[in-house]
């Protein structure tokens, strides 16, 4: 699904659009289309999850995606291009429903490591796509990389038919169903509620945070290189660099929280990633900002694993599919925001401090995920003293 993140300029102006600030506008908005789509419609994907069953979700947003990548290939013209790339979002869903079904059906004490390596796959690919987008399209043309990009989602679709085993779902009639619903929501206390609506805010912010940095890296490299020589190279590195640091982190992290406790884990990271920041503002060499993204990487890699296994534990199980889709919308709502936060403040204020107040809505994130922490404690310590 990133295949097309290389070229897709060089596919607008293909289908006729010569202006270079409109070439820049067009890519924004086909490439934010699909972000904003799949955020209207992930609760709906979760809530009929929780109805029907994961694997049938699964099914469905991977055949959805294979026609959709197929009819975007066929594309006439840029309009054609924007209303195909809201029908990847509507269509989709893929990623959200395999947090899940691993959500769902690993053991609680494990979830938050499953959750780690299914993040880990995940990062992969969005690390391996914008690469093999980079090559294919002078191999096969544009038209066919995505043809072959489908080919690929295709053989997911049969993987995912024929490998993942959900388990047994009752099936309780209809009021037995609303019944159960309505048991579910009565066993969910306020302060769940809060924390649950504190992961969604969690989530969100880390994506603003990951995506506000896109807009200024490769002008922000230009600076420190001085010219343009090699520019996009280092461009590249620099973001592949955060996303090869959430591979190698996730699953370690993901096993600490099972540990140590999740919440703990994302405030460290969140922490921890927010100081990184500062000095990134300040670099004077372009592998000192390679070497601080890739280190801010291993820091963030535990946390979207994390929030979802906090959401998975206080919500019912009835529930998980809904409340996991909320969460993935306002990811998305982060994905759409971010960019416009680094163009805007990087554009009017200056690409230093981008990376400053960035670092300040991490740090402030952590600060009140750390309340969340030490308000457990308290209500811990208060169970143990009544006994």
């Amino acid at each position: 699904m990133t295949l097309l993140l290389p070229f897709l300029p060089l596919y607008i102006e293909q289908l006729g659009v010569t202006n270079h600030a409109a070439i820049v506008q067009w890519s924004g908005i086909a490439y934010g289309a699909t972000f904003l789509s799949a955020a209207l419609v992930a609760p709906l994907w979760g809530r009929l999850a929780d109805r029907y069953g994961c694997k049938v979700n699964l099914i469905r947003a991977s055949l959805g995606m294979v026609v959709a990548m197929s009819l975007i290939g066929l594309s006439q013209n840029v309009w054609e291009l924007v209303a195909l790339r809201l029908f990847v979002g509507l269509a989709g869903g893929y990623t959200s429903g395999s947090y899940v079904i691993v959500a769902a059906q690993t053991p609680k004490d494990r979830s938050a490591w499953a959750l780690g390596v299914l993040s880990s796959g995940i990062m992969a690919g969005n690390l391996l796509g914008p690469l093999l987008g980079g090559v294919l399209p002078q191999w096969l043309g544009m038209r066919m990389t995505f043809f072959a990009a489908s080919g690929f989602i295709l053989l997911n679709f049969i993987a995912t038919t024929t490998l993942i085993h959900e388990a047994p779902r009752q099936a309780p009639d209809g009021k037995g169903k609303r019944g159960n619903a309505q048991h579910g929501a009565g066993t969910v206390g306020i302060g769940e509620r809060k924390l649950v609506l504190a992961m969604f805010v969690t989530a969100a912010l880390l994506m603003i945070a990951n995506m506000s940095i896109e807009p200024i890296i490769t002008v922000y490299v230009q600076q420190l290189l001085g010219s343009v020589k090699s520019v996009t190279w280092f461009a590249g590195l620099a973001m592949s660099a955060a996303a090869l640091g959430s591979i190698v982190s996730s699953s370690t992290l993901g096993k600490i929280a099972d540990r140590i406790g999740r919440l703990n884990v994302i405030v460290a990271s969140l922490g921890v990633a927010g100081l990184l920041l500062i000095p990134q503002a300040f670099v004077t060499h372009v592998w000192q900002l390679i070497g601080l993204r890739f280190l801010m990487g291993l820091a963030l890699g535990g946390i979207l694993p994390c929030v979802t296994a906090v959401i998975r534990h206080n919500v019912p199980d009835g529930a998980v599919g809904r409340a996991l889709g909320y969460s993935t919308s306002s990811q998305y709502a982060g994905q759409v925001l971010g960019p416009l936060f680094g163009g805007v403040i990087g554009g009017h204020v200056g690409m230093r401090y981008v990376f400053l107040m960035t670092a300040l809505l991490l740090v402030a994130s952590a600060l009140c995920n750390a309340w969340f922490v030490s308000g457990a404690a308290r209500t811990s310590l208060k169970a143990q003293t009544s006994r």
